[in-house]
């Protein structure tokens, strides 16, 4: 049985909490020109580049983008459909969007505002990135729990 508990990490990783986490990886074109925009699109900081696949953080929150090589998967345009839809939930959906926008995201698929939830009200918008893939940005309202009225 693998003891990950003790396991050393490198001393220039990043710590990550203990526990399962979930990511996507992204199909683009070109891994490292795609990097360069979700780094000033989103504020993202990439933890490596291997030429083909990069791994990207907004936030600890964990994201990869790779080149697809005949391997099950491929890019948007490739598909001629989106081939994912990315959910992110920040303090300020409004300027995360804006920032996206301002970097050449396309901001008209879903305008943000406010959507009467059972929980409350949830802020949310979206725009699509140079690449083809649908992001949804809103408020964190929905990751907490509640009770149907």
């Amino acid at each position: 049985m693998l003891d990950i508990m003790n396991r050393r990490q490198p001393e220039n990783s990043i710590e990550l909490p203990y526990g399962p986490v979930i990511s996507v990886m992204l199909a683009v074109p070109d891994a490292t020109a795609a990097a360069q925009w979700y780094t000033q699109a989103l504020g993202a900081t990439e933890l490596w580049n291997m030429g083909g696949v990069v791994g990207l953080t907004v936030e600890s929150a964990p994201f990869f983008l790779g080149e697809p090589a005949n391997n099950g998967w491929d890019t948007p345009a490739t598909a001629g459909t989106r081939t994912v839809r990315v959910e992110v939930f920040v303090d300020d959906p409004d300027s995360f969007i804006a920032r996206a926008v301002a970097a050449g995201a396309d901001g008209s698929v879903d305008d943000i505002r406010d959507h009467e939830a059972p929980w409350g009200v949830h802020r949310q918008g979206g725009f699509t990135d140079p690449f083809g893939h649908l992001w949804l940005v809103g408020d964190r309202s929905p990751l907490g729990t509640y009770k149907p009225r």
